[in-house]
């Protein structure tokens, strides 16, 4: 196993993999640009190494900073976390030729998988199912514009290189066709440095469903369940819970063996995500590859009882996989939320700022994934995830009961955050009953039904509470006619009181 390791990354994630590393006795390096020097992960860290100013190019995405970091700090390996260049083959190539250990997927599986087209080929060639569209870039308009129309719309413009939602274009007609495909092309090539795009069959309110492979470097493969990720806004996932309340076994087993085998087509090792479209006849597609840890990699986690981030860690030390398909048992459910610094009744504006008070939910069957402290600033320049809400529960409905709790003990003063926007999706019939389609949000939204302007039992709860104690916090400690019988509430609202910085 690896002495110390460098985690090429920030916030929530790199904070969770240098808690598997501290669990396996591997000293752990941070990197930091600038802006992130008093960054809970640069805190947890062992050492840490400054690589650059606060812009990404200049840090997070400079591979020869990031592997000067690792050599001067003796680290045998590094992990990547999600993002940045997780899933880039030059950063993979770039360690194997300098003699570090990539904790991921050899860099040729990278390559394969890494290109949607590529894949796609590949996937196709071995007779598995795929969405209708094209395997190849698209360089021309006139190319675009006839295979739409062959396949028929409405039709969606993907990025060859993307991820996370950029360079993704719907389009319904074919008059939206000529500016869907120049945003996507520029916003491609701002986003990966690739402008290439290909076209897909746009199915109509399908579900978005995801299987988790591990692998090792002998040859061993296994799919560990799978993960509803239907609940998207603007094609980019904010809830994701394991099972899915669509999937059967049956089904499950299909699936994840038809992962397995898209898996050993690419030789892959290490952890990697598989994801599927499912329409409404429960016939499903392979979407695309993940040759990375996934942000909702929690849910599956908890279901199962595996830690996927210490087997990635035993994989890339040249371990072989500790587990058997038949071992692999799913117990429960989970659900995760993604807590954004965004503004949910400001069309989800990102909110940077100081973290004036933050209290966490705790008790049974929650588990919080944080990279951000009280007293901490949220910078302007990354991604505003803050931690992502896990919940179990014996089955979805203890795990809805629990993150409702959860959701409601939730309390972060000082910025906005999407809290309130969850508190009302896990109030939602459709979400409770699990019928839900990757437009279930965007469509809700539309329709004001989960930023309306009528705010829930919680929030008013939640809005009166901060509304007294702003109103408090000039008066003294003690000052409060309360009954002989509740001064222990006196006390504790009083010590609550007295953290906080009175108004100027």
């Amino acid at each position: 196993m690896f002495r110390k390791v460098l985690v090429a990354n920030r916030g929530e994630i790199a904070v969770r993999v240098m808690r598997a590393c501290r669990e396996l006795g591997i000293a752990t390096v941070a990197v930091y640009s600038d802006v992130d020097r008093t960054s809970l992960h640069v805190r947890y860290a062992d050492e840490a190494c400054p690589i650059g100013p606060a812009p990404s190019i200049e840090s997070y995405l400079n591979i020869d900073r990031l592997l000067g970091a690792a050599k001067r700090s003796g680290a045998e390996a590094i992990h990547p976390g999600y993002g940045f260049l997780a899933e880039n083959p030059a950063f993979a190539r770039a360690c194997r030729e300098t003699g570090i250990v990539f904790i991921g997927p050899p860099v040729e599986a990278m390559e394969l998988m890494g290109s949607k087209t590529a894949s796609r080929q590949a996937v196709t060639a071995a007779g598995l199912p795929v969405v209708p569209g094209t395997d190849r870039n698209l360089e021309a308009f006139e190319e675009v514009a006839r295979v739409a129309k062959e396949i028929g719309y409405p039709v969606m413009l993907k990025a060859s290189a993307g991820g996370g939602g950029k360079g993704l274009r719907l389009v319904q007609a074919p008059e939206g066709l000529e500016s869907a495909y120049r945003t996507a092309r520029a916003e491609a090539q701002n986003a990966f440095g690739d402008p290439s795009v290909y076209i897909e069959k746009y199915l109509e309110r399908p579900r978005h469903v995801e299987i988790q492979i591990l692998g090792d470097h002998q040859g061993n493969l296994i799919y560990l369940g799978e993960r509803e990720c239907s609940l998207q806004r603007r094609h980019q996932k904010v809830m994701e819970e394991s099972p899915s309340p669509l999937v059967d076994d049956a089904l499950r087993r299909r699936m994840g063996e038809t992962a397995v085998r898209i898996g050993k087509l690419a030789g892959y090792a290490n952890a990697g995500t598989v994801e599927f479209l499912i329409d409404r006849k429960r016939d499903f597609y392979f979407l695309e590859m993940n040759t990375r840890l996934q942000v909702e990699h929690p849910v599956t986690e908890l279901v199962v009882g595996i830690d996927l981030v210490k087997e990635q860690l035993r994989i890339a030390a040249g371990e072989p996989l500790r587990w058997r398909q038949e071992d692999v048992e799913m117990r429960g459910a989970a659900i995760e939320c993604r807590i954004y610094a965004e503004d949910p009744a400001n069309d989800f504006f990102p909110c940077p700022g100081l973290i004036r008070r933050l209290q966490a939910p705790r008790g049974p069957g929650i588990r919080s994934d944080s990279g951000v402290y009280e007293g901490w600033t949220v910078p302007l320049e990354y991604d505003p995830l803050l931690a992502k809400l896990v919940v179990w529960g014996s089955d979805r409905t203890e795990a809805i009961a629990r993150l409702r709790r959860a959701l409601a003990e939730y309390e972060v003063f000082g910025i906005q955050t999407t809290i309130p926007f969850f508190r009302r999706v896990v109030e939602h019939p459709e979400f409770l009953a699990g019928e839900i389609d990757t437009s279930f949000i965007d469509r809700a939204l539309a329709e004001g039904i989960l930023c309306g302007d009528k705010a829930s039992p919680e929030e008013e709860r939640v809005a009166l509470l901060a509304t007294a104690l702003d109103a408090a916090r000039d008066r003294p400690a003690g000052s409060f006619p309360v009954p002989r019988e509740s001064m222990w509430k006196a006390a504790g609202r009083d010590a609550l009181l007295n953290r906080w910085p009175r108004r100027t």
